[in-house]
């Protein structure tokens, strides 16, 4: 059974090399676990939607939220899915400080990256909005 989960979290460490190495892992483990997903990336929040199966995508979240270089980590939506959205990609990657922050106030009270302060359907919204504009990078 496949499963979509969407989160967010701050980062302990926003530095480029502290972000690069978790996609670094991310990507390595998603793919030999089946799952997929974007991460957005701006402020030092992260905005994620992770797809696979309930097991796998169920451990995942839980290392996440032991995970040393995330803070506030808060579970967004949870459903189950018939096919996944973002299956192309085993973490597609969107650096939110290189879009147009028309595209963040399509979704939000201000043009920054703040899934605390949008409900999660809003925040899928924009994971989507950003799939069909080709906003996201790292397709592997």
């Amino acid at each position: 059974m496949l499963v979509r989960l969407l989160y967010c979290s701050r980062a302990v460490d926003a530095s480029e090399q502290a972000i690069e190495a978790i996609l670094r892992e991310g990507r390595e483990h998603n793919q030999a676990c089946g799952i997929t997903g974007i991460l957005c990336y701006g402020s030092g929040v992260f905005l994620q939607c992770i797809e696979g199966g309930r097991l796998e995508v169920s451990e995942l979240f839980a290392t996440i939220q032991k995970d040393p270089r995330h803070k506030e980590v808060a579970l967004l939506h949870y459903e189950e899915i018939l096919e996944r959205r973002f299956g192309g990609w085993s973490m597609g990657q969107v650096n939110i400080s290189k879009l147009n922050s028309s595209t963040l106030l399509k979704y939000s009270a201000k043009p920054e990256l703040d899934p605390y302060a949008v409900s999660g359907k809003a925040s899928m919204s924009l994971l989507e909005d950003l799939a069909a504009t080709a906003a996201i990078c790292g397709r592997s």
